[in-house]
């Protein structure tokens, strides 16, 4: 039969729990089951405690927990560090012998648990990782996965497992591959020194309509359960959608429902401050169309005001990214997608200074009939475009009526590119910047970061 002290809430073996200014605080209850033959008039008590798992060393010593009607118990082990991996122990005493924890009766015990950062992962297929090429991305204990089973475990690719799926409304309907995050976990836990938690709630394929409670929400809802089950409480959202919005109708709604989603889930979190990384979109290959390439263009356009205007969401480029097939970046892309988030988490959450935010149009004004100006903000050293032919440059002039053709351009005062056009410029003229499906390979860089810059959209040419 079963004795000692049961652990029937707490956390699971492998999991990660968001600290807060350093420390967290552990809850934990159960049941008690006596030993026979023990003398009812001997007390009991049960202890906890948390204990280095690498040493054995005491983190939080032994607690007497507090005792309930039928048999049960309930403690909280206070202020546990940022760090681990930890092992929370329980055991019973009997009058006489609650000086020696060691020869109590059994306890339940929880194992490989830390305290440290949670992300939150949300989005379509490159958020879940569709990367088919090998590369070396091992597993670190530290860095552990609630997968979509439920269960907490040693984060390993792929992260969006649907094995033992809970919701099925976040099943793919092929196997995943190789993702961002275990990468972008482990860069930051190497520069922060504690544990990283990923839930991974992602689904290929999925529009943003299934993200936004005010239309299908289903995702949305699977995601808040997720959430709950791993304590509700996060460091951030690492989110990567819009391939299956980028359509006529959803592509030109896309910044007010997005808008939506981040004030939804913050609302729902309790946490109005809590940020977004975002992922602008990489390519979709094939033949060039002029419809497609406007929905396109109008997604990232969206993608990057979205960035701009609301506070506390960031935004990074993948337009220099690999793909493992048409749509989907590829392993290596993928472990850069990764650094380049965790250099922006670094710097904006942590506040660990960086070079970390990639080339974005501040301006495009007419310096003369037939000349453009393009400045850029996010520019730590220099502009270049490694010599690109005029023919292959990422930019699109026009009006209403007809498109400009760029004859000639150079780089200026760090961050500046003047274009000069094939004739004069006549009304109201917008210009786009490798905002097709699949723009030019040539997108200009910052010689610093070596970031491409932000594609943008119908952003207006001004006067002088």
């Amino acid at each position: 039969m079963k004795i000692g002290v049961l652990i029937e809430k707490g956390p699971m073996n492998w999991q990660i729990i968001q600290q807060t200014q350093g420390e967290a605080d552990i809850h934990i209850s159960g049941t008690y089951i006596r030993q026979p033959k023990v003398k009812d008039e001997w007390d009991c008590w049960v202890y906890a405690r948390v204990v280095r798992e690498d040493t054995g060393d005491p983190v939080v010593p032994w607690k007497k927990a507090e005792l309930l009607p039928e048999n049960r118990w309930n403690t909280v082990l206070c202020r546990v560090p940022a760090g681990g991996l930890y092992r929370i122990e329980t055991c019973l005493a009997y009058s006489g012998n609650d000086w020696n924890m060691e020869w109590g009766v059994r306890g339940d015990i929880i194992h490989h648990v830390g305290v440290g950062d949670l992300y939150l992962i949300a989005g379509q297929s490159n958020s879940k990782g569709y990367g088919r090429e090998p590369v070396n991305d091992p597993p670190e204990l530290g860095i552990h996965v609630f997968r979509h089973n439920g269960s907490w475990d040693l984060a390993t690719h792929p992260l969006g497992d649907s094995t033992g799926i809970l919701h099925d409304s976040a099943q793919d309907a092929a196997n995943t591959g190789h993702s961002p995050y275990l990468n972008f976990a482990k860069i930051l836990k190497h520069r922060l020194g504690y544990p990283i938690g990923l839930v991974q709630t992602s689904k290929g394929g999925s529009p943003l309509s299934e993200w936004n409670p005010d239309e299908n929400g289903s995702l949305y809802r699977a995601m808040l359960d997720f959430a709950e089950r791993t304590g509700g409480k996060f460091k951030g959202v690492l989110w990567y959608q819009g391939c299956s919005d980028a359509w006529e109708g959803t592509c030109d709604t896309y910044y007010e429902r997005f808008t939506n989603v981040v004030s939804s889930v913050r609302t729902a979190l309790k946490d109005e401050q809590l940020p977004f990384l975002t992922c602008q979109l990489n390519r979709l290959t094939g033949k060039n169309e002029a419809q497609l390439d406007m929905h396109w263009g109008k997604l990232r356009e969206a993608q990057r005001q979205a960035a701009r205007n609301i506070a506390k969401v960031y935004i990074v480029p993948t337009l220099d990214l690999g793909l493992s097939d048409g749509i989907h970046n590829n392993s290596a892309g993928n472990m850069e997608l990764g650094r380049r988030l965790a250099k922006v988490a670094l710097q904006e959450l942590y506040g660990i200074a960086g070079q970390c935010h990639a080339p974005n149009i501040k301006s495009a004004v007419r310096l003369s009939a037939d000349q453009i100006q393009l400045e850029f903000d996010n520019i730590y050293v220099k502009l270049d475009n490694r010599g690109a032919d005029v023919k292959r440059l990422p930019f699109i002039i026009e009006n209403n009526k007809e498109s400009y053709y760029v004859v000639e351009y150079h780089i200026c005062d760090r961050n500046k590119i003047i274009l000069t056009l094939d004739r004069p410029l006549e009304g109201e003229c917008f210009i786009h910047g490798a905002s097709e499906k699949n723009p030019e390979v040539f997108v200009p860089f910052d010689m610093g970061t070596h970031l491409p810059m932000l594609a943008f959209y119908h952003v207006k040419v001004e006067e002088m």
